[in-house]
């Protein structure tokens, strides 16, 4: 498991919205006040309980849990699970919406106060907490103490904001039972030992980590970890199988075959290998902090989200959790659809293709941590910048996600601009630590077309997709985006 990074190590530099930039990260940082001393002194009337109270909980649970945030469907469902009974929660204080997974009725407008929405919200986030990650309780159990709310309320009376988050969160988790994902363990009748998201399926790969037999599919990479051996396992290759919010199949959406990935075109296979070999022997510090940036998703999509959500002028509560839904699914939707084709195609990812290619001959590329470029490694010594993810090239998750999130937060916010601007601290790096960024490095984006390309560039700088991977996820990703967009739209409307 890796460390956290300090704010030491990432000094974020947000224009706008500096506040929930900072609730994602105090759980890291020694300096903020604890999470028990921020909700103590939260005001239900002004403020936004997302920022001060649920997000310092939530924010060291799932980092818990996936310190990286690579883990690219396990972390999406563990958000959605918790972050959408806020929505629910907070439709009957609205004049006309309706919940993703309940419909609670209406509460009087006199009631629809920022007060009510923010107990609401944490209640819901409360009893979706203890649920999802229930080695937590303790902590949870702090949160809602330390906010002045009782922790021990069940309720579910429709009447009070407290037994309406309740609600919310109940019809949320009841909605999602045996939804494909296998949350529980318990697919295929199991009993006993439960095996949260293991595969259901009988997916097996075609290529062992140790015998290559189709240069064209995925190869689990055997993982050395100081001697700690290990090899992959596609991780949650049923994901594609799971019930999807916006729309009805992934199936509905189509994606061109990965044909550069197929051996026997052996053209134009080398060629996307050789693309791979050229971005390594060239990688940047600003590339390699850029892929550092986007492999971890709670960070980057993160930083995202809290600096659209203030972009447009303070979101009060209820408009926060509304942006929050609309990403949420955006990135849940997409990685059902993107683990569809994955599982399809089953695609070679670039360490093996440059492994079959040139084995022991020596090739020119980044020659590991600290290393630089290099003309003497051999095609069987190179790896990527980034560990290669458990799972097939094609599609690119991070493609898929950033492009499905891109466009459903520019509908929402209704144009594409949104700066965002990170800065790493010289030697910040987590893959070379103490020597990269040379110098303390600053990266910037206008707006969500820029983020989302260089989201999808740096799986190619970083060589662990090809070009064919990240560029194609654009002919289903931006749909699922304006799928999401139309289902939150609709049920602001009470559709």
């Amino acid at each position: 498991m890796k460390p956290l990074a300090t704010p030491s190590r990432r000094r974020i530099k947000q224009g706008m919205g500096v506040a929930l930039a900072a609730a994602l990260v105090a759980t890291l940082s020694p300096a903020q006040p604890s999470p028990a001393q921020a909700a103590a002194t939260f005001d239900f009337d002004r403020g936004n309980a997302l920022i001060e109270v649920i997000y310092p909980h939530f924010q060291k649970a799932v980092r818990t849990i996936t310190p990286d945030g690579s883990d690219a469907t396990i972390v999406a469902d563990h958000i959605l699970m918790v972050e959408v009974a806020w929505f629910d929660a907070i439709a009957p204080y609205n004049d006309k919406a309706v919940g993703i997974y309940s419909n609670l009725g209406r509460r009087p407008r006199s009631e629809a106060t920022t007060r009510n929405r923010n107990i609401a919200v944490i209640y819901a986030a409360h009893t979706s907490l203890n649920a999802v990650f229930p080695q937590f309780k303790a902590d949870f159990r702090e949160m809602m103490v330390s906010a002045g709310l009782d922790p021990d309320n069940h309720s579910q009376d429709l009447t009070t904001p407290a037994g309406i988050g309740n609600a919310a969160s109940s019809r949320v988790l009841a909605a999602r039972k045996h939804d494909g994902s296998n949350r529980d363990g318990d697919e295929g009748g199991r009993k006993y030992n439960l095996q949260p998201y293991a595969d259901y399926t009988g997916y097996q790969p075609v290529n062992t980590a140790y015998e290559l037999r189709n240069p064209s599919r995925w190869q689990p990479r055997v993982i050395n970890n100081e001697g700690l051996v290990r090899s992959q396992h596609f991780v949650t290759p049923h994901y594609g199988r799971v019930r999807p919010i916006s729309y009805r199949s992934p199936e509905q959406f189509s994606l061109t075959p990965p044909v550069n990935s197929n051996h026997r075109n052996r053209a134009a296979y080398k060629r996307q290998a050789d693309e791979i070999l050229t971005a390594s022997a060239n990688i940047t510090d600003r590339q390699k902090m850029t892929a550092e940036f986007f492999n971890d998703k709670i960070f980057s999509l993160g930083r995202s989200t809290g600096t659209a959500a203030f972009q447009q002028g303070n979101y009060d509560i209820e408009k926060a959790v509304q942006f929050v839904a609309t990403v949420d699914i955006a990135i849940f939707d997409v990685a059902v659809a993107t683990w569809h084709f994955k599982r399809k195609y089953d695609s070679v990812r670039p360490t093996t293709a440059i492994r079959h290619l040139y084995g022991d001959s020596k090739i020119t590329a980044w020659g590991g941590p600290g290393k630089g470029t290099v003309n003497d490694i051999t095609g069987n010594e190179w790896r990527s910048y980034l560990n290669t993810a458990d799972h097939a090239d094609y599609p690119s998750g991070s493609a898929a996600y950033c492009l499905a999130y891109a466009q459903a937060a520019r509908r929402f916010l209704g144009t594409d601009s949104l700066p965002v601007t990170v800065t790493y601290a010289k030697g910040s790096s987590r893959i070379e630590p103490g020597i990269t960024p040379a110098a303390d490095l600053t990266l910037h984006w206008d707006n969500l077309t820029d983020l989302a390309n260089d989201c999808r560039e740096s799986r190619v700088w970083a060589g662990v997709h090809f070009r064919s991977a990240i560029k194609n996820a654009e002919q289903f990703a931006p749909q699922v985006g304006d799928s999401v967009h139309n289902l939150i739209q609709r049920k602001l409307n009470g559709g």
